[in-house]
């Protein structure tokens, strides 16, 4: 008897464990030749399995990222995956107003189209500051993809339809904007929480300005991701983490899932400055969805990234 309550226990466990991390997949099969993708932060997680997808559409993936030696690494497997050579690196920091807008020169001297950004690069909660003095969540998660976007929009016009996608999180639904220290970091994780929500309002109001100009834009929650974030932690966090991870996380393929449907999916165009999680619309708390606050953040945006 106690044989089969322990095998009864551990069925019902896994098959928890199994319905915890269902998820849908992008089933949109739409090529994507002819068409150029810039990823950030495309060289391993979620944005690595992301250039997969797009690439084995046929698509031109530019990957951005801080290190040169992982992110060739990642682009030879990228090209190996998706049987497409046209895979290539540029190097970025997020975390450095000049190495932003340096990359967005060279971008544009280098590529003539840019059809779809993906705003994929973040900082989990960590007690740092980018070398602007920003706190490091809110410098790279917002303001980062802020300037960088800003910077490619005359492109994204130039060769509409195109998108924008944006990586947030549920996280968002703990914290509200404080106006009067948008730069917060005394708690890393209220940080990272406010960094998140502000990719929310910065989705809404690009899209509120982009309306009929042929851009449209999305922020994703692509769920808890088994990925690498962990290694900006102790070596113990590390370790406790991977056991939850494993448990409860889902694979970094399925966590992709609802970037590639944003990025390719003609269903969500009618959707613009929308919420999305699991391949479908995703409702929000109501303090996010205020166009006020949307709008008093990206002109406070401007002002903290210098943005004539």
């Amino acid at each position: 008897m106690y044989l089969l309550y322990t095998v009864l226990a551990s069925l019902f466990c896994f098959l928890t464990l199994k319905w915890l991390k269902r998820r849908r997949f992008c089933t949109d099969s739409k090529r994507l030749d002819g068409k150029t993708v810039l990823i950030t932060g495309g060289n391993s997680g979620i944005g690595k399995e992301t250039a997969v997808a797009l690439a084995m559409r046929g698509a031109r993936v530019v990957i951005a990222c801080r290190d040169e030696g992982r992110a060739k690494k990642a682009v030879g497997e990228i090209k190996t995956r998706s049987r497409n050579v046209d895979v290539f690196f540029m190097e970025l920091d997020l975390a450095n107003m000049r190495s932003i807008r340096e990359f967005c020169k060279a971008f544009l001297q280098k590529e003539k189209r840019l059809d779809i950004l993906i705003n994929n690069a973040g900082m989990p909660s960590v007690l740092d500051w980018t070398d602007d003095n920003f706190s490091m969540c809110f410098g790279v998660n917002h303001l980062g993809h802020f300037l960088l976007t800003n910077l490619l929009l005359g492109r994204l016009k130039e060769c509409a339809p195109s998108r924008v996608v944006t990586l947030t999180c549920s996280n968002y639904k703990y914290q509200k904007l404080d106006f009067q220290d948008l730069n917060y970091n005394l708690f890393p994780l209220f940080t990272y929480c406010r960094s998140k929500l502000a990719n929310i309002y910065f989705t809404q109001e690009l899209a509120r300005m982009m309306e009929g100009k042929g851009v449209t834009a999305y922020a994703v929650h692509p769920g808890y991701v088994h990925s690498g974030w962990t290694c900006h932690f102790s070596i113990l966090f590390r370790m406790v983490m991977q056991v939850v991870m494993f448990m409860f996380f889902v694979p970094c393929e399925l966590g992709a899932q609802s970037v590639i449907h944003c990025a390719v999916s003609d269903e969500v165009t009618g959707h613009s400055g929308g919420y999305f999680a699991d391949c479908q619309p995703a409702s929000l708390r109501p303090f996010a969805t205020d166009a006020g606050v949307a709008r008093k953040l990206w002109e406070a945006s401007e002002r903290l990234v210098r943005l004539a």
